[in-house]
């Protein structure tokens, strides 16, 4: 007898295969994570942020890219307009602390402070201890804090993970091979 689930492969940058299944009888639509994504505060670069977007786009994540110089507003803003699984936000000239803190209550305020918030890039001024930095981030509320340099599989990978723990019947389950 044939078990009832629904695979969907999609190939990554990496090369990687990403597997989303729905277990039940019936799949009415096909799950589409969304990402709400861009470069906080004074932060004009671009490159990184784009790169995460095809990265996202590649494995069928929907990305919606707020672009550089964004507020912490305009990131709860578009997250709630998209119905955003996650925030992605990148700060690269190192003034992420400053600019990041306070994301957390921001998102509770409009109703989504159960959304998952990742953070990377050079998010301190000069050479810091990155476990110290993260636990920083992490004690701000985000998720996940990443180094400068991480490949963009890598926050796939997590996202995948953590949203699978997050759906309450575990309809979908994301996983990668």
């Amino acid at each position: 007898m044939l078990r009832s689930f629904v695979v969907q492969y999609i190939t990554s940058l990496a090369g990687t295969i990403v597997k989303i299944q729905n277990r039940g009888e019936k799949m009415s639509e096909e799950y589409v994570p969304t990402v709400v994504l861009g470069v906080i505060g004074a932060d004009v670069h671009a490159i990184g942020n784009q790169i995460l977007e095809h990265a996202l786009e590649e494995v069928n994540i929907k990305a919606v890219n707020i672009g550089v110089m964004s507020s912490q507003q305009e990131f709860v803003e578009a997250a709630v307009e998209t119905g955003a699984d996650a925030i992605w936000v990148s700060s690269l000239y190192g003034h992420g602390e400053m600019d990041c803190r306070g994301l957390r209550d921001k998102c509770i305020e409009a109703g989504i402070g159960d959304i998952l918030l990742y953070v990377g890039g050079n998010l301190v001024i000069g050479k810091k201890d990155w476990e110290e930095t993260k636990e920083k981030f992490i004690k701000m509320g985000y998720d996940r804090a990443y180094p400068p340099g991480t490949r963009p599989q890598e926050a796939i990978d997590d996202l995948c993970q953590d949203l699978s723990l997050k759906k309450d019947k575990n309809d979908v389950i994301c996983t990668t091979d």
